[in-house]
């Protein structure tokens, strides 16, 4: 994994173009989450109560589709063999895609509308998510991932607050917003392309047919690939402790009477506290984690400081306190992203199948971002915000111990079986 082929890209542009279409994505995928969707189902229903229900239901099966959908769509990309390129394909026909079905949400009539448009536009940013992650597994060579791993992280909490930024400047509520939005979307996948040199290759590996072959893409073998199994199970938890972050609003608004009309600007702050830390943390962790060659530390750290930010929250006295803890929490959210995505490529089972492998990862990430809104009215009734967040840092811990499983850097090819055949992916 990482050869540098006749058709690879030399690091910066490569580095560039991953940047380019992460950034795409995020600001047309996060920007509708924290404020466009709500406002269109409310001008939709007239209602809160109503818009917040249509809200939960497009969220929630905009998060089966991505479950669903990215594995696929990294399957797909392994199998193609177009003149334009396995990768570059699909970031092209998912910006593109993903942003003509953002814009066509700003001119819906009815719920139902936004809903499979919603639903569709996530998918269609998954398979370009899935190529961009394939990018980094096929072209970036080993000991330069940490630095791209934290540069991609770094872009993930930088990109929604520009989005929002953009969209703030016009009318709320307007086709306008969407319309910026896609643009971005659209514009970044196409210079991702553009920067990105690729061979036209046949990746026939990833071929199959019958419920084998289906099952074989949503799952990794931990018996025969424990190194991949442990890294996957690290990010689950680990994420699972950042999605903390959604919840700061309630928070406010429930334990410190903070009026609704008046949390968004404390929530802004909030992020304008956590996005500079996250990524000056994402940037540092990054770097040194190449320097070192040692990644493992770093996990462990991000845990840690998870743990710190949760146990923040769970007994704030202040809403100071608070916005503290949201810059512990950026600290290590940066930390974490720095180096989870070049850990995950590391111990990849096969290269012949990155992308397929990388959409499994992706499940990891997107899971905790549904489980959590799950599971948080049980803890919210047991014990309060103080159980809610104290389960988060049981997750923190459990993440920190869990990557004992993971071979350091240099120490992976003695983990991985020699060969992976059809029958080793029942």
């Amino acid at each position: 994994m990482g050869a540098r082929g006749p058709g690879a890209t030399p690091f910066g542009r490569v580095a560039a173009a991953l940047l380019t279409s992460q950034f795409g994505v995020y600001t047309a995928i996060i920007t509708p989450l924290q404020l466009l969707l709500a406002l269109r189902f409310t001008g939709l229903t007239g209602d809160a109560g109503r818009a917040a229900d249509a809200f939960g239901l497009a969220t929630g099966l905009g998060a089966v589709v991505v479950l669903v959908v990215t594995p696929v769509a990294g399957r797909i990309s392994d199998a193609t063999a177009f003149a334009l390129g396995p990768r570059r394909t699909w970031v092209l026909v998912g910006a593109l895609g993903g942003a003509a079905a953002v814009v066509a949400i700003g001119g819906t009539s009815a719920v139902w509308q936004v809903v499979v448009l919603w639903c569709l536009a996530k998918a269609l940013f998954g398979f370009q998510q899935a190529a961009t992650n394939a990018v980094l597994a096929d072209q970036v060579p080993p000991r330069r991932r940490g630095l791209a791993s934290g540069m991609l992280g770094l872009v993930i909490p930088f990109a929604p607050l520009l989005g929002l930024l953009v969209v703030n400047a016009l009318p709320a509520g307007s086709a306008a917003q969407w319309q910026v939005v896609g643009a971005i979307a659209a514009v970044a996948g196409v210079v991702a392309v553009v920067l990105v040199r690729e061979d036209r290759r046949a990746r026939g590996r990833a071929g199959g047919d019958g419920p084998r072959s289906v099952l074989r893409t949503f799952w990794v073998s931990p018996r025969r690939y424990p190194a991949f199994g442990w890294a996957w199970l690290v990010r689950f938890l680990i994420t699972g402790t950042y999605a903390a972050g959604s919840y700061v609003s309630l928070l406010l608004i429930q334990r410190f009477g903070v009026r609704p009309a008046e949390v968004g600007g404390l929530v802004l702050a909030w992020s304008l506290i956590t996005v500079p830390t996250a990524v000056v943390a994402s940037l540092v962790a990054g770097h040194l984690s190449d320097v070192l060659r040692k990644q493992k530390p770093f996990v462990v750290a991000s845990a840690v400081i998870g743990v710190v930010a949760m146990l923040l929250l769970a007994t704030a006295p202040s809403i100071p306190v608070v916005l503290a803890a949201g810059g512990v929490l950026g600290i290590g959210m940066g930390t974490f992203l720095a180096v989870d995505l070049a850990m995950c490529v590391r111990v990849l089972p096969d290269g012949a199948t990155a992308g397929q492998d990388l959409g499994i990862v992706a499940i990891a990430n997107t899971l905790p971002q549904s489980l959590v809104p799950l599971s948080a009215p049980l803890l919210l009734g047991m014990g309060g915000y103080p159980a809610f967040f104290g389960f988060l840092a049981l997750l923190g811990v459990a993440g920190a111990l869990a990557v004992r499983g993971v071979p350091e850097v240099g120490a992976e090819a003695a983990a991985r079986p020699p060969v992976r055949t059809t029958v080793d992916r029942p």
